[in-house]
């Protein structure tokens, strides 16, 4: 089911809901639809456009944003879906300083790369290997990082999400779905000589 996002009343995002969640919250009047899904939903008695950006009609306070959780889609989307080492298409999730070394799963330390560098690094620290970063890891900012984050994305969002940071991510993101590992490259063929009289066939690898 298609995801709707919520603003509040002032238009800071607060997160993502469901589409029936939204529904409810402005047929109660709760909200108001800002932007449309290009699709309307129909009952028995009537007809509802199926919204794509709703705002509260009444402001809610939130006590306390705590930080971006950290997740694979929202890992992805902080690195722009590139490997942090060489810049191929990432694929996979790499400690900068490996468990086993004592390294913590947090946002300073945990990285997206593509599945030959993981390979290539394993255990060891970059020193070990003279590799470098372009800039450490952090944990993302601002309150986009709310809906960025889910990895659910619509173009239509992107003008409410602007004045609240991480729109690169989220222009990157949008264009593709990092969690897909990348085709697997076809075996080559071997062939053996071929003997007087015999045909040419080739050996599966």
């Amino acid at each position: 089911m298609p995801h709707v996002l919520v603003l509040n009343a002032s238009y800071e995002p607060l997160g993502v809901v469901s589409m029936r969640r939204a529904l409810i919250l402005v047929l109660n009047h709760k909200a108001i639809a800002l932007e449309d899904a290009g699709t309307t939903l129909h009952s028995a008695t009537s007809a509802v456009p199926a919204p794509s950006v709703v705002k509260l009609t009444r402001f809610v306070r939130v006590p306390y944003r705590g930080p971006v959780p950290l997740t694979r889609r929202a890992l992805f989307a902080r690195d722009h879906g590139r490997c942090v080492y060489c810049g191929a298409a990432a694929t996979s999730v790499d400690h900068v300083i490996p468990r086993s070394r004592g390294g913590q799963h947090r946002w300073d330390n945990v990285v997206a790369a593509c599945r030959r560098c993981n390979h290539t690094k394993a255990d060891r620290h970059l020193a070990d290997l003279g590799w470098r970063m372009k800039r450490p890891p952090a944990a993302p900012s601002g309150l986009a990082w709310r809906v960025i984050g889910t990895g659910i994305k619509d173009p239509r969002w992107r003008p409410y999400l602007e004045p609240y940071g991480g729109l690169d991510q989220f222009r990157d993101f949008e264009h593709h779905d990092h969690t897909e590992l990348p085709p697997a490259v076809p075996s080559p063929v071997r062939t053996r000589p071929v003997r007087r009289g015999e045909q040419h066939a080739p050996l599966s690898a």
